[in-house]
């Protein structure tokens, strides 16, 4: 048996989800967490649980909404369980309505009931049952209410469902002569009416003139007609089924006039990602780094002497240490203050204070060609640029989603902050926090820049209106936070324990043999230095120098960004039991950096290409290989000039 789960997005879906299977999926309180559907099987039963993306209607405005009306429509589920928000249920019987006109068995779940009576409201479900002709259910997802009887209820497939007409009898007479005509059930005559391009082959001549007829004793297109007439049908079902009374004003709303008012909100704003980055970065990220180092740099050199002692051949001894201890130690160093980076996001996620800042910055951006919508992949992106493209399909406007993928990548994700840390660590100290942050807010500005231009020149009319309710205010789930923070830090440990093991070995045997396979040659006569120094003159502009070491380990930033800092680490090291990775400035390969070459060096890997997998997420989204091949190649120039503009200007600055 197939269930397909269903409901508004922030309706506690994905918490029920993983209740019903057993299962971790990310939750989060914005939109657009899940971005594709998953499976699972409901403990206690043999029956497939899909969970679709969440969704406000079937009539398809995002990629999200095509992902869920395709399954529903085509793979017909056996049982539909529709989640409703149980403190918004006006939003979500939309959706209702429409699930009820599909001939598929619905479970209506009221979900969030235990909100129900703090905002003083009271409903009564036999009542909603008796109404809209199905079974409903109260639960509280995130306390673990009501489950049993939900399972129950799909265990005796007792499952009760009609459909119930719920507009005026013209209109249902016209839907009716539809059905009759072309042997459909009530949603696909609803959306033949339309003119739903899926239903297109269906327009014809008699159709236009019922939609004619409609549209002239009504006074608006049908699509508009269908809409205004289920909200009036749900209306009067709302005040039948519930009973409102005036409530207290609750803990979230005397929050919001903090965290949303007009004059301290952005300063709010302001100081807590500042907090972020210098916790991350700063005193606490820094502090813990140099311990995981030291024990790293230790490692090295016992493992060396110990390999020596066993007798092991010299490149043998410089494999492992020289290359796959030295490349891999130089990223699992900063573990720490990514786990100290994913804390503290993980916390503004699970409190919602997210999703004030897409409420907050949504005026601010829409000035720029983008709406609030745009700041939830930014947002999602600090974490992964990856599924930071993917969860773009929240928004609902083409050329604005497009903007939105190829910008997301300029968002400091966990990938970039190594190189963030080791450069802003070494060359700026105590500061190493709020030069962290505005590399934040650079990031920011140069993405409304980029967004604006990308507006004013490509894509005119770009920039939607955002909607979306605010959820309340929560205390951090501890559990959630503990597993979110460990499933991060473990993706982040598997990519050094397979990518950037198998580039750190590859590095080394390029440093480490000249083009006849001779081993043991000077580095500077290396494959990799010969291979650097025929593009070492673009990075002129940028370091000041001809470095090609710097130029081979930008470039390899595009497997994977930690890949910089390892590359380095290798090149520096190689031979000289350096393994530290704040340790390379110390060595002649890098002691040409100075603050403004090292700041430049860190933009320049911000807002460059992204990695393979990033890049690859793009062509997906994007769906053409020449719009991704222009993403990148915006991406790289930008990175290029705004990075030889902040040397040029700090070095100018800094000789004054």
């Amino acid at each position: 048996m197939k269930i397909a789960l269903v409901g508004n997005q922030n309706s506690g879906k994905t918490t029920l989800f993983n209740l019903l299977t057993g299962t971790n999926q990310k939750i989060g309180n914005w939109p657009g967490v899940t971005i594709e559907r998953k499976t699972g099987i409901i403990k206690y039963l043999n029956c497939e649980l899909i969970d679709l993306p969440g969704i406000y209607s079937l009539s398809p405005y995002t990629m999200e909404e095509e992902i869920s009306r395709k399954y529903i429509i085509q793979e017909k589920p056996d049982i539909i369980i529709n989640i409703v928000d149980s403190t918004s249920l006006e939003r979500s019987l939309y959706l209702t309505t429409q699930l009820m006109e599909l001939n598929i068995k619905v479970i209506i779940v009221l979900n969030m009931v235990d909100r129900l009576e703090k905002k003083g409201i009271y409903i009564d479900k036999d009542k909603l049952s008796k109404e809209i002709g199905t079974d409903v259910v109260e639960i509280s997802a995130l306390k673990n209410t009501g489950i049993d009887e939900l399972i129950n209820i799909i265990k005796n497939c007792n499952i009760k469902s009609y459909e119930k007409e719920i507009f005026e009898s013209n209109i249902e007479n016209e839907i009716i002569k539809v059905r009759i005509k072309y042997n459909v059930n009530r949603f696909e005559a609803i959306k033949i009416l339309e003119s739903d391009k899926l239903y297109s082959k269906y327009q014809t001549q008699d159709i236009k003139k019922l939609r004619e007829y409609l549209e002239t004793t009504y006074k608006m297109d049908t699509e508009e007609l269908f809409a205004s007439k289920r909200y009036e049908f749900i209306g009067r079902l709302k005040e039948k089924v519930t009973n409102v009374k005036p409530a207290e004003e609750n803990i979230s709303d005397k929050l919001d006039k903090i965290f949303l008012n007009k004059i301290v909100a952005f300063p709010i704003f302001i100081v807590i990602m500042f907090l972020v980055y210098y916790l991350s970065v700063g005193v606490v990220g820094s502090s813990s780094t140099d311990f995981v180092t030291n024990l790293i740099d230790k490692f090295g050199q016992t493992t060396r002497m110990f390999l020596l002692q066993s007798g092991a051949s010299n490149w043998i001894v410089s494999l492992v240490v020289d290359g796959i201890i030295t490349g891999v130690g130089a990223v699992l160093g900063f573990v720490p203050q990514l786990i100290i980076l994913f804390l503290c996001i993980s916390i503004l996620e699970t409190t919602g204070y997210m999703s004030r800042i897409t409420f907050l910055l949504d005026k601010f951006f829409r000035k720029f060609g983008l709406s609030g919508e745009a700041i939830i992949p930014f947002i999602v992106g600090l974490g992964c640029s990856v599924p930071g493209i993917m969860i773009a399909r929240v928004i609902k406007e083409e050329k604005e989603r497009e903007a939105a993928i190829i910008l997301t990548p300029f968002i400091p994700c966990s990938a970039k902050l190594p190189i963030i840390a080791m450069f802003s660590g070494y060359f700026f100290g105590d500061k190493s926090g709020l030069v962290s942050a505005s590399l934040y807010f650079l990031a920011i500005a140069i993405i409304l820049i980029s967004a604006f231009f990308i507006k004013k020149f490509f894509t005119k009319g770009m920039g939607t209106s955002f909607v979306s309710e605010l959820p309340e205010y929560k205390l951090p789930s501890l559990k959630y936070i503990v597993k979110d923070v460990s499933d991060k830090v473990k993706e982040f440990v598997k990519r050094a324990g397979t990518i950037i093991l198998t580039c750190s070995i590859i590095v080394w045997f390029l440093l480490s043999f000249s083009w006849k396979l001779e081993y043991a040659v000077n580095i500077e006569n290396s494959i990799l230095a010969s291979i650097g120094k025929t593009i070492s003159f673009v990075f002129y502009p940028i370091l000041g120098t001809f470095s090609w070491e710097a130029a081979v380990s930008a470039i390899q930033g595009l497997v994977a960004k930690e890949q910089v800092i390892s590359s380095m680490n290798i090149i520096a090291g190689l031979g000289k039991d350096l393994s530290s990775s704040l340790s390379i400035f110390n060595s002649e390969t890098f002691s040409f950096f100075t603050k403004p070459s090292a700041y430049a060096f860190m933009a320049f890997n911000l807002f460059s290409a992204p990695c393979f997998g990033a890049i690859g997420a793009m062509k997906r989204e994007l769906g053409s290989t020449k719009k991704t091949l222009k993403a990148i190649a915006f991406q790289i120039t930008l990175a290029w000039i705004l990075a030889s503009i902040i040397f040029n200007v700090g070095t100018f600055i800094s000789n004054l």
